[in-house]
């Protein structure tokens, strides 16, 4: 085999590999008042059109009301519903501990799909670094 045909067929695994490549993707939430159910329907709407994505939701500030237990949009809309079905479809809900402590909150207080994250801009640097696109609805 010749070198070129060696580099053109190691380009094309390459460019094989990467159209197979899984997105990543951190969305970010701080007002579950204007917000939530935007970017909840926004991550649905995600995984309708690229299934395989994998999806982190990180809540901090007033962002982690969408996961507490009984929390409601300003529209009436129940988030725990929409949560729960994005949870089955994989979607990672992380909750800020700093705000937790903060407003006196604990972790009983939040849906079961939540988990908990040292410092919710902390793990928002983290994903991005390990190449997660982030999106803030």
């Amino acid at each position: 085999m010749n070198i070129k045909s060696f580099i053109v067929g190691l380009m094309l695994m390459l460019t094989a590999s990467l159209s197979f490549a899984q997105d990543k993707v951190v969305y970010h939430f701080d007002s579950a008042a204007t917000q939530g159910l935007r970017g909840l329907r926004s991550i649905r709407n995600h995984l309708d059109t690229d299934p395989g994505a994998k999806i982190v939701a990180v809540a901090h500030a007033e962002g982690i009301d969408l996961l507490m237990e009984g929390a409601k949009a300003p529209n009436g809309t129940e988030f725990a519903s929409l949560v729960s079905a994005l949870r089955s479809r994989g979607v990672v809900f992380e909750v800020c501990e700093i705000t937790l402590k903060n407003r006196n909150l604990k972790k009983d207080d939040f849906v079961q799909e939540a988990e908990f994250t040292p410092s919710g801009v902390v793990r928002l640097t983290k994903l991005q670094l390990q190449g997660y696109a982030y999106i803030k609805p």
